[in-house]
Formats: structure tokens, C-alpha cells, sequence
């Protein structure tokens, strides 16, 4: 990242940008394409966590490879799963860490570092944003904090739509059933 105050101006512009919006699937699609700009970074992938397999499935990204993203399920307890418990977690190597669950594809794609950072409602994960480099990045706390404050953002914007959702179907369907004859 450029500098605080640069950081500063781009999570305004994102957080404007990403509260106009009141579904959820675009959300989700901004957020990653802001925060490959915004780090000048190769990829970026936002992970929603499912919980009856208990493996995070894409939500969205971009950069990557379709080979790639659909190289196999992506455990919540085995890839970078302290993230989802612990907080945020910086590879440096993908290639020389254990918590990587497919290091191969991840050379393969061209990606040297991850970082993974949770999204949270409350104390609970719902997932995960994980950003890619093509060099090894030794990631700043300026960088973690950034990318922790647009997860932030993005989960309850995210958690927001979805409850407008399900309340603009409750009305329509309750709208339908007052205009519809009785029987």
C-alpha cells in the first residue's frame, strides 16, 4: 500500500461505493475488485464459509484462474483455518507453508503470498477475503488493517442486504396474499 492517508481515502471511496448498493452479490463482487486495485495485488477471493460442509466456498474474485478456483473445496478447518479463529494470516511463501491446502496450484497459478483475513458478524466467521500476490509480500500492518477494515465493512453490508432481502420478500409475498380474492 501507498501510504495511510492514501489507504484512508481509498476505504472512504469503497465504503461510499459499497453502500449504495442492496444486493448482496454485488457487494460481494466489489469488494474484491476494489481491494485488487486498491493493493495493486494479483487476485483476490471472497470466501463465504457453508456451514454444513464446513468449507468456504467462493463468493467471488478476481484475477484468478477458473482452473484455479475450482481446483477443490476449500476447507474452513484446513486451509489457513486459524484465520477464520485467530484473525488475520499472512503467508509470505505458499510454496514453504504447512497451512496452505493446495500449494502446488497456488505455484502453479503464480500466487507467492496469501493473505487471509476472516469476515465476522459478531464473534462469528462467515467467511473469509484472501488476497494474492504474485511476489512474496512481506504484508504491512497497514496493509492487514486495511484489508480487516474492508472485510468488516463488506460482512455487514453483506449480513444488511440479505436481511433487506428477506424483508422485501416477506412484504411482496404478504402484498399478494392481502390483494389476492378470498376463496
Amino acid at each position: 500500500m501507498k501510504n495511510l492517508r492514501h489507504n484512508y481515502d481509498v476505504l472512504i471511496s469503497i465504503s461510499r461505493s459499497l453502500s449504495k448498493s442492496k444486493d448482496p452479490d454485488e457487494i460481494i463482487r466489489m469488494t474484491v475488485e476494489s481491494l485488487k486495485k486498491a493493493l495493486g495485488i494479483k487476485g483476490c477471493s471472497l470466501f463465504l464459509m457453508n456451514n454444513q460442509s464446513k468449507e468456504l466456498e467462493i463468493a467471488a474474485s478476481t484475477g484468478l484462474s477458473e482452473e484455479y478456483l475450482n481446483k477443490g473445496p476449500v476447507s474452513a478447518l484446513h486451509s489457513i483455518a486459524e484465520s477464520l479463529e485467530d484473525g488475520p494470516i499472512a503467508v509470505y511463501d505458499v510454496s514453504d507453508d504447512p497451512r496452505i491446502q493446495y500449494p502446488g496450484d497456488a505455484k502453479k497459478e503464480g500466487i507467492a503470498s496469501i493473505l487471509s483475513v476472516p469476515i465476522m458478524i459478531g464473534d462469528k466467521p462467515i467467511g473469509a477475503i484472501r488476497a494474492y500476490t504474485a511476489e512474496k509480500w512481506e504484508f504491512t500492518l497497514d496493509d492487514v488493517n486495511f484489508v480487516q477494515a474492508l472485510a468488516q465493512i463488506a460482512g455487514i453490508l453483506i449480513e444488511m442486504t440479505r436481511l433487506y432481502q428477506g424483508q422485501s420478500n416477506h412484504i411482496e409475498a404478504l402484498t399478494t396474499m392481502c390483494e389476492s380474492p378470498a376463496l
